[in-house]
């Protein structure tokens, strides 16, 4: 059994973190729909001098079009760890036409620094540090707008 099975399995076993549903196609479009507000709002963000809120947006695009795949495939989770792991469960078993190294760019982004997507949220939503580093800023952005753009392509050929 994969690593990403016994997660997926760990994060069912309680439906306050995860749980099987009917496939909702509404939803998965609401989620995408919101990535992309999202995405706007952090390029806003940025220009305005709010860089620390340009990560947290940016992290959320990426967040919210995992959801999209989700609840187009039949989940809905509550649990960010679960998120990210269900899809990649869901891109091992060739449910959708994704890359497990776009998504591992949520939660590992050695290029740009040792923490990842996920940790620099936390780190700027939670923290005092209002000022990120500009190249890191906008890698974040350009990958969290590849991110949103392939899965909104993948969830269009399901």
């Amino acid at each position: 059994m994969s690593i990403h099975k016994q997660k997926l399995d760990w994060c069912l076993a309680r439906e306050t973190r995860m749980k099987k549903i009917k496939p909702n196609d509404k939803l998965s479009e609401e989620h995408i729909n919101k990535a992309k507000h999202n995405l706007r709002a952090a390029d806003f963000n940025i220009k305005g001098g709010f860089s620390d809120w340009g990560v947290s947006q940016s992290y959320y695009s990426m967040y919210h079009a995992l959801l999209a795949v989700l609840f187009k495939l039949g989940y809905e989770s509550k649990n960010h760890e679960c998120t990210i792991n269900a899809v990649e469960y869901l891109i091992e078993e060739g449910k959708i036409n994704l890359d497990l190294k776009d998504i591992a760019f949520i939660r590992t982004t050695e290029q740009m620094t040792s923490k990842d997507a996920k940790s620099l949220r936390e780190e700027f939503q939670y923290g005092t540090e209002t000022t990120v580093n500009e190249k890191l800023l906008k890698e974040l952005l350009e990958n969290a707008k590849r991110v949103v753009e392939k899965i909104e392509i993948a969830l269009s050929e399901l």
